[in-house]
């Protein structure tokens, strides 16, 4: 009887979900991702490299009690929201990915990490490819980012890059960007899945075996995610997001992933033409300057573990067209449409008969669902042409009955609106949106409803 002859492996795999096939193909045929199917060899070029680039001797496992820590201090990067986003911090031999849309200031920011850390007395080397030295020369000037310590490389080859680490010895490495350095031990052009994952693989490991903290600048799609294998954020051990409306000059550095602190905490920045500028009490910055006016109101809203107030802002206009407009920026326009609909069928107020604008101040975006009551007090007083009184905030999620529900981190948002002189907080102890609105005189008492219970 013959023998059966084992089938010979697949010699293609995708590096996003593992699919194997014996063709090439562009597309995945299991996570339908375009260009993530690779030739098998191709992904062990990566182990070859390793290898190459430093050699070590197997180290003896240890119990866990026996490792010590206190060769690996933080260390701050000179930049306070940046190190609040971190964890208090640049952990030594960490790998950072911070991604962001393109023109946002990552360079910018990163930047000026790099001269701070100089200043603090450390080397730093930030490899650019994507401009030339003269061209960071530029900005550096402009920003005022010039010392001594702080080493330029044009360079799009990951060899020559780290001849450079060799040569400057640096205590700090930014390469930027992560999608435009090609490696030589890797088939195709700079950016491909291949490529991506080869540099950051082989960036990251001399980075652990020295001791060097490394930052990579990552592409984003067009869809906001980072450009790329999924294998890259896996590989880093901290993942953050720099955002920010390009009509503001608000920006905002959020931690997505993070194996040495939160990932609840966020740094605000302001860019200016003389560079970033941190911000470290952006408590005025989404309120509006003056009086109270109808269709005002003012939440505390939390931006990672900071509580922030921010003015919601509502504009109502009779109508007689069959389907009224309704236009909101910065908040959630489906839990607009929740909170009118509450409004029209619980206080009697005819939304549907009206325009309404929903938009907060200085640009900055309501998620949560903590903004409810400020959006249905906002709509009431536009409604009713009546202000809300002075030194009032609201917070609480409104539910379809018309109740006023707890929400998270209730004690700090109290804290932050007495810190910052509200004298009236208006939240679920007034138990439903009746009762807020009486407490804040835009809605009279109806016969027999008694005191809102506090």
């Amino acid at each position: 009887m013959a023998t059966r002859r084992p089938a010979p492996p697949a010699p293609f795999r995708c590096t996003e979900c593992g699919w194997t096939t014996a063709k090439w193909a562009g597309r995945c045929g299991e996570c339908q991702q375009w260009g993530t199917v690779v030739e098998v060899s191709e992904q062990t070029g990566i182990t070859r490299q390793l290898s190459a680039v430093s050699p070590t001797a197997s180290r003896a496992a240890r119990p866990i009690t026996e490792i010590d820590t206190a060769d690996t201090p933080r260390r701050t990067s000179g930049v306070g929201e940046f190190d609040r986003v971190l964890g208090g911090g640049i952990v030594p031999g960490a790998a950072i990915l911070l991604s962001g849309e393109p023109g946002v200031g990552k360079s910018t920011l990163l930047l000026e990490v790099a001269a701070q850390s100089a200043r603090a007395g450390r080397r730093v080397l930030y490899a650019s490819a994507e401009e030339s030295t003269a061209q960071v020369r530029l900005r550096a000037e402009r920003t005022g980012a010039l010392h001594d310590e702080l080493y330029l490389a044009a360079e799009t080859d990951l060899a020559t890059i780290l001849g450079h680490v060799d040569d400057v010895a640096p205590e700090l490495l930014i390469v930027d960007s992560v999608q435009t350095v090609s490696s030589a031990m890797s088939d195709g052009a700079a950016g491909q899945p291949s490529q991506v994952r080869e540099v950051a693989a082989t960036l990251i490991r001399v980075a652990k075996e020295r001791g060097l903290p490394l930052i990579l600048v990552g592409h984003v799609t067009k869809d906001g995610s980072i450009a790329g294998p999924r294998i890259l954020e896996h590989l880093v051990d901290v993942v953050c997001q720099f955002e920010g409306d390009r009509q503001t000059s608000l920006r905002f550095v959020r931690a997505l992933k993070n194996r040495f602190g939160p990932t609840d905490e966020v740094g605000c920045f302001d860019m200016t033409g003389d560079g970033i500028a941190e911000v470290p009490d952006p408590s005025t910055l989404f309120l509006g300057h003056g009086d109270p006016v109808p269709g005002t109101c003012v939440t505390i809203a939390l931006e990672g573990r900071r509580a922030l107030p921010v003015e919601v802002q509502a504009l109502t206009i009779p109508t007689s067209a069959a389907n009224p407009r309704r236009i909101v920026s910065g908040v959630d326009a489906s839990r607009v449409a929740m909170v009118l609909a509450v409004l029209q069928k619980r206080m009697g107020d005819k939304v549907s008969e009206h325009d309404v604008y929903v938009s907060t101040v200085g640009g900055v975006r309501l998620v949560e669902p903590a903004a409810d009551l400020a959006i249905a007090i906002a709509v009431a007083g536009a409604m009713r042409n009546k202000a809300t009184p002075q030194q009032s905030a609201a917070v609480g999620e409104l539910s379809l009955a018309g109740e006023i529900r707890p929400v998270t981190q209730a004690q700090q948002r109290r804290s932050e609106a007495a810190r910052l002189g509200y004298r009236t907080l208006i939240d679920a102890r007034s138990k439903s949106l009746s009762g807020a609105l009486f407490d804040l005189k835009l809605r009279q008492q109806s016969p027999g409803e008694g005191t809102p219970d506090f």
